[in-house]
């Protein structure tokens, strides 16, 4: 009998982006290797594919700095299944693209050209059959709420040269009424491509989650609390964010100095009006948690805090040393949401500046949090919290994240000058992990992931770098550095029966496997 995991259940799953799968068009996407990666998780006992955020990414290419927080990423659109739709023919698509990483401008410059030809062909088909335009005219009107408004925006970024929206003429920066309408007649073409392709990936990202459905894998989707000021979001909903007249924001998030940085972190998000939010229901918002929620079987909030308190930074600082904690929406935010839509399978990101505070808020609505095994070694006062031994079992248990180097990577690092541990703290670091794990170090991922499944956490996951051994050079993003992120890819061969049989044996031992393979 089919069933899709829940948070509750013992379960394990693996973290890996769909851009770091293999392909030949620049970049993995939602086709055949996603269901290969699928039947690699099925076959491991694997219930959970974790993903980072799917819309489409903007400053550095990044999936946290999204275009939009409802859209899909037209990067992810499988081109090949467009063929088989009928919509390309094979000699029109690109292969030769670059496969050790993701080449983000050569597959977004060949994926506009394939999308923009297979819309001119789906129009065709449109022009002579009413049921050929039902689909995409069914798809406006139920997510006219922000679809409309999204492709306006991609429209309009395309026509200014893709400078942010703030750099437009005022008429359009502010939306007055006689500038949008015209925009809206001179740019319906764009429009009509923008939102075509987000019906694509509508349609191809619901049947993924199908076919993984179909295996008894859940997928867990990724929330970022903020959204990018250059986004369709603060473009249309400027008076639920803290701008200036001209769109600028007056405010930024962040978070202060700590252990890791001695100036903190400067994000750039504009902050929300809360109380202005708090008016309209959280309606936004609402919307926002049922849009991943049709997506995904649960739904990872980055920046968890944020909703008890959050930094908030003057924009025209250039650190984030002085700024000043300030109330979230707490409590009454998340009661509100859970009327609405029911209870909602979410974890908790509590990481960072955690108070008793934001760990009252987490349980009082009894959702799992984070526990980061990278992290249970170091000379940080809350180390001793990422132990295994000091888990509770509603927890989500992490070898690392995206944000940390892979396990083998972080193992063999030496600290220093261009580190944020010192030779002497890395070393220390070193002999407590290989201690605590009884471990001679030669397969620390392997270690560590054994201690993940162990653990009495309710869900265990590991990043798929982890479980094939990969150094630094594999790391998924490094914070603070702007470029050369979100580029990993793995191979088509890296997947084997042997990695597939030895992380089930694993994950059955302890308790949390699906089928055997």
């Amino acid at each position: 009998m089919v069933s899709v995991p829940r948070l509750r259940d013992r379960t394990s799953g693996v973290l890996l982006h769909p851009t770091s799968l293999p392909g030949p068009h620049g970049n993995g996407d939602l086709g055949e290797e996603a269901r290969r990666f699928v039947d690699f998780l099925a076959m491991a006992g694997q219930r959970w594919w974790q993903m980072l955020p799917v819309a489409p990414p903007g400053y550095g290419s990044s999936p946290y700095s999204a275009q939009s927080a409802f859209a899909g990423s037209p990067l992810l659109v499988s081109l090949d299944a467009l063929v088989s739709e009928g919509l390309l023919q094979p000699g029109e698509i690109e292969t030769d693209l670059a496969r050790e990483r993701v080449d983000y401008a050569a597959a977004s410059e060949l994926r506009a050209r394939a999308l923009r030809l297979a819309f001119a062909r789906h129009q065709t088909k449109a022009e002579k059959s009413a049921r050929a335009r039902a689909p995409l005219a069914s798809f406006r009107e139920e997510n006219a709420a922000w679809l409309e408004d999204f492709a306006l925006f991609r429209a309009l970024k395309r026509a200014n040269g893709e400078v942010q929206w703030t750099a437009w003429e005022d008429d359009l920066k502010l939306r007055r009424k006689p500038a949008i309408a015209r925009a809206r007649r001179d740019l319906k073409d764009e429009i009509d491509l923008e939102c075509f392709q987000q019906l694509v990936f509508k349609e191809q990202f619901a049947a993924l989650r199908a076919y993984a459905a179909e295996r008894s894998v859940g997928l867990i989707g990724d929330i970022p609390i903020f959204v990018a000021h250059d986004s369709a979001d603060v473009w249309q909903h400027r008076d639920l964010f803290r701008l200036d007249r001209s769109g600028e924001p007056t405010v930024i998030s962040g978070v202060p100095p700590d252990y890791f940085s001695t100036t903190g972190q400067r994000w750039g998000n504009p902050l929300y009006r809360w109380a202005r939010l708090r008016k309209t229901g959280y309606a936004w918002w609402v919307a926002r948690f049922a849009a991943m929620l049709e997506r995904f079987d649960a739904v990872r909030i980055d920046h968890f805090i944020g909703f008890q308190r959050y930094w908030e930074i003057p924009a025209s600082e250039a650190t984030a040393v002085n700024g000043r904690w300030m109330k979230g929406p707490g409590a009454h935010f998340f009661a509100t949401v859970r009327k609405k839509l029911g209870a909602l399978p979410l974890i908790a990101e509590d990481l960072g500046a955690v108070t008793p505070a934001v760990l009252a808020l987490r349980d009082e609505f009894r959702l799992p949090g984070i526990k980061v095994l990278q992290f249970a070694f170091g000379t940080d006062p809350s180390a001793a919290n990422f132990l295994p031994h000091n888990y509770p079992r509603r927890a989500v248990v992490y070898t690392g994240t995206h944000d940390n180097d892979t396990t083998v990577g972080w193992f063999r690092e030496k600290g220093g000058e261009a580190s944020s541990r010192s030779t002497e703290q890395a070393d220390k670091e070193r002999r407590a992990v290989l201690d605590y794990l009884a471990s001679d170090g030669r397969e620390i991922h392997w270690d560590m992931i054994r201690a993940a499944l162990a653990s009495v956490a309710r869900v265990a996951v590991v990043p798929l770098q982890d479980i094939l051994g990969l150094g630094s050079e594999a790391r998924m993003n490094r914070p603070g550095i702007a470029s050369d992120n979100w580029a990993w890819r793995f191979s088509e061969w890296d997947l084997t029966h042997a990695v597939a049989e030895r992380l089930f044996r694993l994950t059955a031992t302890y308790g949390r496997a699906g089928a055997a393979p």
